[in-house]
């Protein structure tokens, strides 16, 4: 039991402070215990008792899982206190907990100096001498590894196969501690600093940066060892090329070097150790630093300049290292708004080096710094230094700063709104950019017209620009620049979806959202379009198709189709919104309003609007057009997009995957293609809405295909979290009920699968399910208990004093017989391997009505089961034994093995070994009644039949 709210220390004596700690660990409330003791630290630490202040807030550590502050307070401790053994052996057992075995080896062997007869600590120094005997043997081996490995992989003469194989060697050997501690003291990092001055050959680079990257993982000694050798410099320089995979490395590598100086994992719900961050404030401060003056670095790749926007995503949030206040001193936005601003049309030496995705990378990650501004002050220093890049471009009013404000405006609109709203409704800033729409530069008309239509972001700021922009956007549809149509064409298509969903309205006259849909398609099919016209077509058509017209022939034509999938492959961040969203309209996958009829009826008395549904977006054409998507291949080109950051893209992602994978038919394609892959992070991070929906999908899968397959390696591991936390409250009973299925499959597959599930909490949701006032729910719960009671751990839950064995035996009572199946087959396994869920079977008060259900059920196979427990029962002891034949039960199984029926062959078998069994307890011949039995059993049997047919 650990205390959710310390209690605030108010005593004043170190001594009090200590006591008030010592009450407060003897009741479990740990956090509150290591408050006092720190107090009493704090308040003299010169005082006698010192040591025992240390040694306790240890143990208290030690409690709460916390080995490394544990292991540090008993180190402080011994300093003063030298021997003490009761410091070294929580020392012992933090080291041994951290796998710091020679460590915890050594102190043990200390207490045994010290106290030969101490029986305590014996069966630890057993265990633990055999262990650092085989880790020496181990060590050795791995030496000769190392040197073996060291001496291909940095030899340049060596060929070309043997290098890269003994450099991926290196990557795993760093994986594992004593590994990575081997190579450290033989120079790997010095030689991978010297070997990447000269080496060509990028698949050697990258596992040289992963070999790094598996050195630093989650030690931060280890790390500051590596950026005391490679200088911060060095990680900026490995991440400086255009080649994807050596640029993740070295991104995953930077990221790796924070987590372990900060304590945090790559998890969703992983928090930085505050202890940790303090004590490494200056390295964590310098890094960022780096990081926020090498995004307008002129020398490095777009790719580069993208992984490190990326970076500062990931990391700016409260939850991580809340980089984004300090990100906002350092000027940080300036520089991010640079990125903005830049174009390829302006290619001068001075220019950064742009992808595709930069200025949308730099866009969401202003939005994520603004979603960090808590506070009213904090937001207008935000607001205010945008503002003042928009005023120092504009001090000098030319034709190239009016477009680079404009651009950088056109991504504020797309990142964070209210401050681009703010911005642009600044005196002349709007007029500024409808002049430029209207002036003879088509780089100016290109740019204002992308502005306009980030303008108009929600359906009533489209009204009102459309009374401004409207006449203006028409006019540069007729122009005969294609770049420039395709950006006018958006913004009328922007204008013209502003009814939604409404079938009833229709901002402009019948068929013209038809004609517009149709210059969409022809940009967006045509061959030789570069990719930036192909882009705006697709944003087009993400306003257009929530038309149901619009759809219903979009679908049908297989070549636009094709053309949305083709532009997601590419990968490229700036397209997401216009293909996703497109894709989310298709299949009706966004957020639907209920309108219950009793309120309809309401607004039609007050005369008020009522939306309406178009009748193409019936289920069944919703379905037919997931289909199409599906087997067209879809999915490919939604894994592509995965790599985004921004959370409002991911959810839309994870909203398709949900409606694709609501087809059972296209699963398997969608496993095929790779969804099942990018799910389970999607599922993971992100909105809670999209991690419900990634989710949703990943149970869906997990029912309908073997989860071998589906979940292939580590990742049946992975995939459980998301799963687990479908079992939650606020999700519906389909999500409930699709999640109980997948973890039960996964249940079955083996001992690792279930141990994950034990571990995430599992047992104690399915449970709750099993208790549920819903059949189909209760029904998988139950069926996923029956897997999961194959884990040692689970059949010691159930034998320890609660009620889990009497549940489960009330549950075989269940008429639904699937649910009674699965009750009956947890129970067959229990008393199989436990003697006390045996005795437990005569928990409940009617324990015998319970048997009698299970000897007399019309189901075959629950009969079998139920026959199979009391064959374990009366097989564990004769005691159990005679407490169930001092009933009725023998007459009842002498019935059994009378019936006459081919499906109950197992039953029947059964049966008679549960008499022959009587048979050597010698109570057969105890019992007068038992020629009686058949007659019994039958009519009890007809009895119980008949009801259930009722």
């Amino acid at each position: 039991m650990v205390s959710e709210i310390p209690m605030e220390p108010q005593a004043e004596d170190p001594n009090v402070c200590k006591e008030k700690g010592n009450e407060e660990f003897k009741n479990g409330y740990w956090l509150s215990a290591i408050e006092w003791y720190t107090k009493a630290i704090k308040l003299d630490d010169k005082h006698k008792d010192l040591p025992v202040f240390y040694k306790n807030r240890a143990a208290a550590y030690l409690k709460m899982e916390k080995f490394e502050k544990a292991a540090n307070d008993c180190t402080k401790s011994l300093e003063t206190s030298p021997n003490d053994p009761k410091a070294l052996f929580r020392r012992f057992q933090a080291y041994e907990a951290l796998e710091r075995f020679e460590e915890a080896y050594k102190d043990l062997r200390t207490i045994h100096t010290q106290d030969p007869n101490n029986k305590t600590i014996k069966p630890h120094l057993e265990r633990l001498h055999a262990i650092v005997q085989e880790r020496a043997r181990e060590r050795a081996q791995t030496s000769n590894k190392v040197a073996q490995m060291f001496k291909i992989a940095f030899e340049i003469s060596e060929t070309k196969e043997k290098r890269e194989q003994a450099m991926n060697n290196i990557v795993v050997l760093a994986r594992q501690s004593a590994g990575a501690e081997i190579m450290l003291k033989e120079g790997l990092v010095a030689k991978i600093g010297k070997l990447l001055k000269v080496e060509k050959n990028n698949d050697i680079i990258t596992n040289a940066i992963r070999a790094i990257d598996e050195v630093c993982v989650k030690s931060p000694d280890r790390t500051k060892m590596v950026i005391q050798e490679l200088g911060i410099p060095w990680f900026l320089q490995i991440l400086d090329s255009n080649i994807e995979d050596r640029v993740a490395a070295s991104q995953h590598c930077m990221q790796t070097v924070l987590n372990s100086l900060t304590g945090m994992e790559n998890k969703d719900e992983s928090k930085p150790d505050k202890d940790l961050v303090e004590a490494n404030k200056n390295l964590i401060d310098t890094l960022l630093s780096c990081l926020v003056y090498s995004v307008t670095d002129r020398l490095i790749t777009g790719e580069a300049r993208d992984a490190i926007m990326e970076l500062i995503i990931r990391n700016v949030h409260y939850k991580t290292i809340d980089w984004a206040e300090r990100l906002v001193e350092m000027k940080g936005l300036l520089r991010l708004m640079e990125v903005c601003s830049e174009l390829e049309e302006y290619k001068y030496e001075s220019a950064m080096n742009i992808t595709p995705s930069s200025r949308t990378i730099a866009s969401v990650c202003l939005a994520r710094i603004y979603e960090n501004m808590y506070y009213e002050e904090a937001r207008q220093r935000f607001t205010e230094q945008i503002t003042d890049f928009v005023k120092d471009k504009l001090l000098t009013p030319d034709h190239e700063s009016k477009v680079r404000v404009t651009v950088a405006m056109t991504s504020l609109l797309t990142g964070p709104l209210d401050v681009g709203n703010a911005v642009i409704g600044r005196e002349g800033i709007m007029q500024m950019i409808l002049a430029m729409a209207q002036s003879d530069n088509l780089l100016e008309q290109k740019v204002s017209c992308e502005c306009i239509i980030a303008a108009t972001s929600k359906k009533d700021k489209a009204k009102g620009m459309a009374q401004s922009g409207a006449e203006i956007l028409k006019k540069l549809y007729a122009s005969k620049n294609e770049e420039i149509r395709v950006r006018a064409l958006v913004g009328l298509c922007k204008m013209g979806s502003s009814g939604g969903l409404d079938a009833s309205i229709r901002p402009f006259a019948d068929g013209s959202t038809k004609k517009l849909a149709e210059a969409c398609r022809r940009f967006l099919i045509k061959p030789g379009k570069d990719k930036d016209i192909r882009k705006f077509a697709a944003e087009g058509l993400a306003y257009l198709t929530l038309d149901a017209d619009v759809k219903e022939k979009l679908v049908e034509d297989r070549a636009a189709i094709q053309g949305l999938i083709e532009l997601a492959k590419t990968g490229d961040q700036s397209v997401i919104y216009g293909v996703v969203t497109t894709l989310v309209n298709l299949v009706n996958a966004y957020e639907k309003q209920e309108i219950l009829p009793e309120m309809k009826k309401l607004a039609q008395f007050a005369k008020h609007h009522i939306p309406e549904e178009h009748e193409l977006d019936d289920p069944d054409f919703i379905s037919s057009r997931i289909i199409i998507l599906a087997n067209e291949g879809v999915t490919s080109g939604l894994v592509a997009l995965c790599k985004t950051e921004s959370e409002g893209s991911r959810e839309m992602i994870s909203r398709v995957f949900n409606a694709l994978c609501s087809e059972q038919e296209v699963r398997g394609k969608v496993v095929q293609q790779g969804g099942a892959k990018v799910l389970i992070p999607l599922a993971l991070k992100g909105t809670a809405v999209g991690k419900r929906h990634a989710a949703q999908a990943l149970s869906r899968i997990g029912i309908t295909i073997n989860p071998e397959v589906a979940f292939p390696g580590q990742r049946n591991l992975e995939v459980i979290r998301p799963l687990v936390n479908q079992l939650h409250p606020e999700c519906n009973a389909l999500e409930n009920f699709e999640a109980l299925m997948a973890l039960c499959n996964l249940a079955s597959m083996n001992e690792s699968t279930r141990q994950r599930i034990i571990k995430e909490q599992g047992i104690s949701k399915i449970e709750a399910y099993m208790a549920e006032d819903h059949l189909m729910l209760q029904r998988a719960a139950t069926q996923c208990m029956c897997n999961m009671v194959q884990a040692p751990d689970v059949v010691k839950m159930h034998e320890k004093e609660n009620d889990r064995v009497k549940f489960l035996a009330l549950l075989t009572q269940e008429e639904d017989e699937d649910t009674a199946l699965a009750a009956t087959g947890a129970l067959a396994y229990l008393t199989a391997v436990s003697e006390k869920c045996c005795e437990k079977m005569f928990s409940p008060a009617a324990w015998l009505d319970i048997f009698h259900t299970m000897v007399a059920n019309p189901s075959p196979e629950v009969q079998y089961r139920g026959l199979i427990i009391i064959l374990n029962v009366i097989k564990t002891s004769k005691t159990l034994a005679e407490k169930l034949f001092d009933t009725d039960m023998l007459q009842l199984l002498f019935g059994v093995t009378q019936l006459n029926d081919e499906k109950r062959a197992k039953a029947i078998e059964t049966a008679e070994k549960c008499l022959k069994v009587a048979e050597e307890y010698r109570v057969i011949e105890e019992n007068k009644d038992a020629d009686m039995a058949p007659d019994v059993f039958k009519k009890d049997q007809e009895a119980r039949i008949e009801e259930i047919d009722e």
